[in-house]
């Protein structure tokens, strides 16, 4: 039997977080959208070489950084049911508010939070079907004349 080239549970794309504090980062995720652990590996020193954690349908890979391999914060765009109850989560988890929930003009209502190793989650629901003309007629609107 050949090998599957993407091993099942995964996408053709894959987050892949580089960060300080794995262990933090895993728990604030946990608590924030109910990930599960898929699989983690420690290093004999007890911090995380390797984290595969389901959130939804998707799947997060996480490790600790290392001096060859340093800390390298991203950014994710999550949708979830309920964008307002999730965010509050993230706050109560230890995360930082970057901003606040709003409704936003390509539809989604869409808030921001820092977890504890330094990424950006995107809170987000749609809230509203929107073309992308019209997003465009919305976002030429905000700016500035």
């Amino acid at each position: 039997m050949a090998v599957k080239p993407i091993p099942d549970g995964y996408h053709t794309v894959t987050p892949s977080l580089t960060v300080n504090n794995a262990a933090a980062v895993i728990e604030f995720v946990k608590k924030t959208f109910g990930a599960k652990e898929a699989e983690v590996m420690k290093m004999p020193d007890g911090k995380i070489a390797h984290a595969a954690l389901t959130i939804g349908d998707s799947l997060v890979m996480l490790g600790d950084a290392t001096p060859q391999n340093p800390a390298n914060p991203a950014s994710l765009y999550v949708y979830v049911e309920n964008c307002d109850d999730v965010y509050r989560k993230a706050i109560q988890a230890g995360g930082t508010s970057i901003m606040d929930v709003a409704d936003q003009f390509w539809g989604d209502r869409m808030g921001g939070v820092r977890d504890p190793g330094g990424n950006q989650w995107s809170i987000a629901t749609q809230v509203e079907e929107v073309s992308g003309e019209e997003a465009m007629k919305r976002m030429s609107q905000m700016a500035p004349a």
